[in-house]
């Protein structure tokens, strides 16, 4: 979609008002050193090895896009926050970038157009992940892979999409699906966790 026509007012203004503290976290502004290159690290054996052209969803303030910018790839960034696009535009500015105002679920951008598309912790909060999935699906070139980091955060109450589920909802997709366990990599944390956090990556 674009700019908020089909989300909830509120969920717009949250994260509109979040954006100027939302990179205060160790693994959103990747700001420490070793956080960053434990994140660099990882991109670098999801992404493809050669220049390509990279979706990330529910991109935020552009972290992940500026390090897969600074391996060579092309990116668009959509996000729900127009204050996180601009500040995402502002932290990649004059780089082979395009940031957007959107839907994570339904981006505003065209088909076949993507080698990869990468979603960090957005999956779990879409009314319909299955659905977004296939459409993600339908964004790919022939031979893209999915990147998906998502995880169960909480102990009362804890919410999120554990990776037994998404992998069962990635199974009509078809295509080599590897999960990798992130909890016990306190790098790319900035502390160590105790909640389930693992990445997926789907070559189609």
């Amino acid at each position: 979609m674009s700019d908020d026509e089909n989300a909830p007012a509120g969920a717009v203004a949250d994260w509109d008002a979040a954006a100027p503290f939302f990179d205060d976290e160790p693994d959103h502004g990747l700001r420490d050193p070793e956080v960053r290159l434990a994140w660099d690290d990882r991109l670098r054996t999801w992404l493809p090895a050669r220049p390509g052209d990279v979706l990330d969803l529910g991109c935020g303030t552009g972290s992940l896009s500026l390090l897969a910018s600074g391996q060579g790839h092309r990116v668009t960034g959509v996000d729900l926050s127009p204050a996180m696009v601009a500040l995402a535009r502002a932290k990649l500015a004059g780089r082979d970038a395009v940031f957007l105002v959107g839907d994570a679920a339904a981006p505003p951008v065209g088909e076949d157009r993507f080698d990869t598309v990468l979603v960090r912790h957005v999956l779990w909060a879409l009314p319909d992940p299955g659905r977004a999935l296939r459409h993600w699906r339908g964004l790919l070139r022939p031979g893209g892979r999915l990147v998906l980091v998502e995880g169960v955060w909480g102990t009362v109450g804890p919410v999120g999409i554990p990776a037994d589920r998404l992998t069962e909802l990635l199974a009509p997709l078809a295509g080599d699906v590897r999960v990798e366990r992130l909890s016990d990599e306190p790098r790319l944390w900035g502390r160590a966790v105790e909640d389930e956090r693992y990445a997926v990556v789907v070559r189609l």
